[in-house]
């Protein structure tokens, strides 16, 4: 069963992803970092510098990347440690790599506003995370139930148990004029 584990803030795509608009020519490598460290801490239950294996789709969903299954078992191959977690300086420099020549796809926010919009039939602006969880593991390229356990805990707002899709896709973007 998964530890719960106090979120202190929100997770944003890193710049660099496919989704996120660069807002200048200046190098935005710290940037990056300082987002692949937060997604990463909000999954490192000892604060060890270590996430279990199974958290790291998790943990580049919410960085806004979708890779394939393949995509996704490359880069654990690449990273772990063959004990059966990762460990922050591995996965720091393949994450960034990643983000930085845009090598797995983002969905256009658009469309996922729309594919949300699609499921809230009753149209409240948010979701059910049930819901939520019943359509993505029985749609699509599907989930485990624990990799939506995983996102659900750090998808849904804690306080009335709801997913509030556009606050997700807000956090999912980077405003270009910041």
């Amino acid at each position: 069963m998964m530890k719960n584990k106090q979120r202190s803030g929100r997770l944003v795509p890193a710049p660099g992803c496919p989704s996120v608009h660069p807002v200048s020519s200046e190098p935005v490598v710290p940037d990056v970092h300082k987002t692949i460290k937060a997604a990463f801490e909000a999954f490192d239950y000892e604060s060890n510098n270590r996430v279990d294996v199974r958290e790291i789709g998790t943990i580049i969903y919410s960085l806004g990347c979708f890779p394939t299954q393949a995509d996704l078992h490359d880069l654990i191959a690449e990273v772990e440690d063959q004990t059966g977690y990762i460990n922050l300086e591995k996965f720091l420099p393949a994450m960034t790599k990643v983000l930085m020549e845009h090598k797995f796809p983002s969905v256009p926010e658009d469309l996922l506003l729309q594919a949300f919009e699609v499921l809230d039939k009753e149209n409240k602006g948010y979701l059910e995370p049930e819901q939520l969880a019943k359509y993505m593991t029985q749609e699509g390229e599907l989930f485990t139930q624990e990799e939506m356990d995983e996102m659900l805990t750090a998808l849904a707002d804690h306080e009335n148990n709801r997913v509030y899709y556009k606050d997700l896709l807000n956090q999912w973007t980077i405003d270009p004029d910041m």
